[in-house]
């Protein structure tokens, strides 16, 4: 393991990449979202037996699928910080279990809204709905133990392996309805996806408008991490000409 590198390592140059890359970016989502929208209320068709409900189902999976690339992202990271010991990959690791975090607390809520309707019960004690709280949980306790502790390269250690174990709860996550019983349905299946073509576009849509959002709010929570970082160096460096 090499040690924690506080130095320049380029992260002193704003990640959040340049104003003109930022509002590209923000207009391509805006884009994105606006247009998920239009094919989710006006595209994709009624569904015949849970009616108007049913179209919870494209941002509680859109949801799902963000919070997944944002822990991806939170395990990446902290793999990289162990291994190379740079501060970057540890606000990389940090920035994104922030907006995982938030987007599988969509998750939990829009999945009872959607299903209280069909199954007749705000929740139930479901394989899938019981290992996406823990998840969330697990998650959860990563940003208080991170938000607890002294800033320090133990620290950052710490909270890399566990965020590294913590991610073994994805796969159970994803194949708990397959490997336990369980009312949740299976959308993809080796036989491809179990919805009329228009859902499958507007789910497809909607997958890619929450990817750049997440790219969005990645890029702006760096932004704003690089900000407090420089402002802390700023005051570091006037109190020593004092």
């Amino acid at each position: 393991m090499t040690t924690d590198t506080r130095h320049a390592d380029t992260w002193a140059a704003s990640p959040a990449g340049g104003r003109a890359g930022f509002a590209a970016l923000a207009a391509l989502t805006a884009a994105a979202l606006v247009g998920a929208l239009y094919m989710v209320f006006l595209y994709a068709p009624r569904e015949r037996e849970m009616g108007e409900v049913q179209r919870i189902f494209y941002f509680h999976v859109a949801s799902a699928w963000l919070a997944m690339v944002a822990f991806a992202v939170v395990f990446a990271g902290s793999i990289l910080y162990l291994w190379r010991g740079r501060l970057r990959f540890d606000r990389w690791a940090a920035a994104a279990a922030e907006i995982g975090v938030l987007f599988t607390t969509i998750v939990l809520v829009t999945g009872p809204l959607w299903a209280r309707p069909v199954w007749n019960t705000w929740w139930t004690w479901d394989p899938r709905l019981t290992s996406s709280l823990i998840l969330w949980l697990m998650y959860l306790v990563y940003l208080v133990l991170r938000g607890s502790l002294p800033e320090s390269p133990r620290m950052r250690q710490f909270s890399a392996v566990y965020a590294v174990v913590a991610f073994a709860d994805i796969p159970i996550v994803f194949f708990s309805i397959r490997w336990w019983r369980s009312m949740h349905p299976v959308v993809v299946s080796g036989q491809g996806m179990n919805l009329e073509p228009e859902m499958v576009h507007t789910l497809i849509a909607s997958c890619v408008a929450f990817t750049l959002l997440f790219a969005l709010l990645f890029r702006m929570r760096l932004g704003i991490e690089w900000a407090r970082l420089e402002a802390q160096r700023l005051r570091r460096i006037l109190l020593e000409r004092e």
